[in-house]
């Protein structure tokens, strides 16, 4: 009892001094290998063996008088543990469902993306499609606005139609006897303006001027001196030159009232579009300007000037000698009894 006493002693010593429980192993070894004699190495293994059984005896004790907690603690850790345990696997199952909708979400990306790049080729394709049906109807509404002389709404159809066939359209091979057709009425647009601004300009004014002498002329014959009457009166007529020069001095300050005059011009589908000459005529210039054919306009007015004014000449000369003749007929009338 003395030996197994003195060796615990030894042995809580040894503990107390290191708590380092490899030092009472190393303790052991250096006994062993220092003692030769067996006997003292069955004294040393009876201590350990003893020092171990007090040891264990002692863990029984404490864990008697600690089995409440110690059974709390043991289930709360296995608990803790579980949990523990369950969020890895939760986590992990997380980061694979979030890598597969990476994925996903980039293969809906690019199929959205080509969706949408198929949506803007297929509004494309639609606008071309009506843009094509617009224009197949295109001969026939010129033919209706030239048969009602709406020039400006003309022209502007035809080269809105022009470039659109030869632009965006031009890769279509259904439409080139259209393209063909709208391009060499482009062509030859400028010819029936030029033709209808001539006849505005020297043929219907001159008109309106002859039906002013008829009208003079009727009254006229209702009194004794018909000499007292002029023949022609041309200071109240609105000549384009007047119209421009009037508008160019209404305003003071303004720079160029003959351009913004002739932008400001606008063709009414409902009116006639002869019914205000200066009108009709600014229209015409205004559609040979958007044909960008004014140069040639300016020639051909150059060329057939001496042509229309001789043709004035004539139709007055004419026009004076019939008014002139009737005259003489009812003066004659006058002086018989019958």
């Amino acid at each position: 009892k003395m030996a197994a006493g003195e060796a615990a002693g030894r042995y809580r010593s040894t503990m107390s001094k290191s708590k380092d429980p490899s030092g009472l192993l190393i303790s052991v070894i250096r006994t062993l290998s220092t003692s030769d004699d067996v006997q003292d190495r069955e004294t040393e293994k009876g201590r350990l063996e003893e020092a171990y059984e007090k040891c264990d005896r002692d863990l029984d004790e404490l864990i008697v008088q600690h089995y409440t907690e110690l059974t709390t603690a043991i289930r709360t850790y296995q608990s803790i543990t579980e949990r523990i345990t369950n969020s890895r696997n939760k986590i992990k199952q997380v980061k694979e469902n979030l890598l597969s909708c990476k994925m996903l979400l980039h293969c809906k990306r690019d199929e959205l993306r080509k969706l949408w790049i198929e949506g803007i080729e297929h509004k494309h394709v639609l606008n071309l499609l009506d843009e094509i049906e617009n224009i197949k109807q295109v001969p026939q509404k010129l033919e209706q606005c030239m048969a009602s002389k709406h020039y400006l709404n003309a022209t502007d159809m035809l080269v809105s139609a022009v470039d659109s066939l030869e632009g965006p359209l031009l890769q279509v091979e259904g439409l080139s006897d259209l393209r063909l057709e709208l391009h060499s009425k482009k062509m030859n647009m400028h010819l029936v303006l030029i033709d209808e601004l001539h006849r505005h300009l020297y043929i219907k004014s001159t008109n309106r001027v002859g039906q002013r002498n008829k009208e003079k002329g009727r009254i006229s014959s209702l009194v004794k001196d018909a000499s007292s009457v002029p023949l022609m009166d041309v200071t109240n007529l609105s000549t384009p030159r007047k119209f421009l020069e009037t508008s160019q001095f209404s305003t003071p300050g303004s720079s160029s009232m003959r351009e913004t005059s002739l932008l400001e011009i606008k063709e009414d589908m409902e009116l006639d579009p002869e019914e205000n000459s200066t009108v009709f005529m600014g229209i015409l210039i205004k559609g040979l300007a958007k044909l960008k054919k004014i140069p040639e306009t300016v020639k051909a007015i150059q060329d057939r000037l001496e042509q229309e004014l001789k043709q004035i000449v004539k139709r007055s000369t004419t026009q004076v000698a019939d008014n002139g003749y009737q005259r003489g007929e009812n003066l004659s009338q006058e002086n018989q009894p019958r």
